[in-house]
């Protein structure tokens, strides 16, 4: 292997390592209800199309805070990330090249929603696939376009529910989450 294609393969691995950990902090954000890390996860001028929101993300932020806010918790688990350096075609990829400074995410995730005594439809599973355009703007890679697709959503009963007994640690969205206790 020449030089130059270890080194290229050397780029893309970071770059992919980048853009994955922004899809991460993205759901950390989002579930501990952490607005200022998901602003971090987008560039300043970045879109959103989330179905019944479309517009920036100062925009989609004011959006999604009240609906954040009506659940107890959020849990988004995220799987195949799919990560492109070259406009996703149909059926077989192109040759790798190098990252440079876009890349096209596709993620594949569901989202449960927990609400106690809230409206049934309120409690939910929901599959979702996040569709990004990232950018690598002085070093640093973040969402410059998102495009979220439902693809089914299932009501929870809350009837079906099993609440942790006492002495069982429980997540929090606020700083008292043990994410931040352990660890300050």
């Amino acid at each position: 292997m020449e030089l130059t294609e270890t080194s290229s393969g050397i780029s893309r691995l970071l770059a992919k390592d980048a853009i994955t950990d922004v899809l991460y902090r993205y759901c950390r954000g989002i579930d501990r209800f952490d607005l200022d890390l998901v602003r971090s996860c987008y560039h300043p001028d970045a879109t959103d199309d989330h179905g019944s929101f479309r517009g920036g993300i100062d925009e989609y932020l004011a959006w999604v805070e009240p609906i954040l806010a009506r659940y107890d918790r959020t849990f988004h688990f995220v799987g195949n990330i799919i990560i492109d350096f070259e406009l996703p075609q149909r059926g077989l990829r192109r040759q790798p090249v190098e990252p440079g400074n876009r890349a096209w995410t596709e993620t594949y995730g569901v989202a449960h929603h927990e609400n106690a005594g809230g409206p049934t439809h309120a409690n939910l599973a929901t599959a979702f696939r996040f569709i990004d355009r990232f950018e690598n703007r002085g070093g640093t890679w973040a969402i410059a376009a998102r495009t979220a697709t439902t693809e089914w959503s299932r009501k929870d009963d809350e009837s079906n529910w099993w609440i942790p007994p006492d002495g069982f640690e429980r997540g929090t969205r606020d700083d008292s989450d043990p994410l931040y206790r352990s660890f300050g």
